[in-house]
């Protein structure tokens, strides 16, 4: 059974960024110094939990005008198409509907942009590279 919980203290936020470490710099590449940035501290982040450990993560970072934006979404290999991503998102969109956000923004890298599209984002721009990886911004409001 796997449980999506805040990480709301020390020990589960360095979970969460032991996994990011691990899918975005060691398995993607993403440099080492730009994949921790300005916003983890402020950021409400969701971890989720088998046992003891982090296999799925991802955060919300507060921005002006009422948006939301949803990054530094990972999930542990043996632990991808279980739907846990899903349930990361969905949780991440039920905080931002609770601070009374209005819409979410993403920058999803091209591989996944059809995930998001099946949750309801829709691309809002041209696709860019950011840290080597070719991405694109989606959107998505919220009722």
């Amino acid at each position: 059974m796997v449980n999506i919980v805040p990480a709301v203290d020390e020990t589960l936020r360095a979970k969460a960024y032991a996994l990011r470490h691990a899918v975005f710099v060691v398995e993607q590449g993403v440099p080492e110094e730009i994949e921790r940035d300005e916003h983890d501290d402020g950021a409400f982040h969701l971890v989720a939990l088998s046992g003891e450990d982090c296999v799925a993560t991802g955060r919300l970072v507060r921005q002006a005008g009422g948006v939301g934006r949803v990054g530094r979404m990972a999930v542990a290999a043996p632990w991808r198409r279980h739907r846990l991503g899903e349930r990361v998102l969905a949780g991440l969109e039920a905080q931002a509907r609770g601070e009374g956000l209005t819409a979410i923004e993403l920058h999803a890298q091209r591989y996944v942009e059809a995930f998001y599209a099946r949750h309801g984002y829709v691309r809002a721009g041209e696709p860019f590279v950011e840290a080597g990886i070719d991405h694109v911004v989606m959107r998505k409001p919220l009722a």
